[in-house]
């Protein structure tokens, strides 16, 4: 169990790895990001954070975090990683964003054509951008996704006429 203290009005923990003094704050974030860390993609950490905000309320919920950090803190972290990984990936360049999304699709262990229709009807992807989102970003997101699904589509029928 983490044991936090109190150091000149700031609530402090001791780093596990060095030793040294961090903020909470500090500390919550580098717990979070040896998390997302552990995912290979930034589309696949989009997905996930996604998965975390209730789209009803708009809230971030993680049990974990908010056990050992509160709910407050947990949900900020947690919606500040969505709008930075979101964010990050708008600034791939289209083939950046095209690998990042065949690797994403490989690990998912599904028919990837039966996933590539899916998507081109359901369109899921439209949920995972963070509330924070503005429309311009929201369109050149969407944009660009459509675009790489319609490579991934192309790629996939003309592996099947090999």
């Amino acid at each position: 169990m983490t044991e936090w203290r109190v150091v000149d009005k700031i609530m402090v923990v001791s780093d596990p790895n060095t030793g040294a003094m961090l903020r909470r704050e500090e500390r919550l974030e580098q717990v979070w990001n040896r998390t997302l860390e552990q995912i290979p993609t930034h589309f696949g950490r989009l997905a996930y954070l996604a998965s975390l905000r209730d789209h009803n309320s708009g809230r971030y919920r993680h049990h974990g975090l908010a056990q050992s950090f509160g709910e407050e803190e947990a949900a900020k972290i947690l919606r500040l990683s969505h709008e930075t990984v979101f964010s990050e990936w708008l600034n791939f360049r289209l083939q950046e964003q095209h690998e990042d999304l065949d690797r994403y699709l490989n690990s998912m262990g599904q028919d990837r054509r039966s996933v590539l229709e899916t998507w081109g009807t359901l369109a899921p992807y439209r949920v995972l951008a963070p509330a924070a989102a503005g429309g311009a970003e929201r369109l050149l997101y969407e944009t660009d996704l459509e675009i790489i699904l319609e490579l991934l589509r192309a790629e996939s029928a003309d592996s099947r006429s090999v």
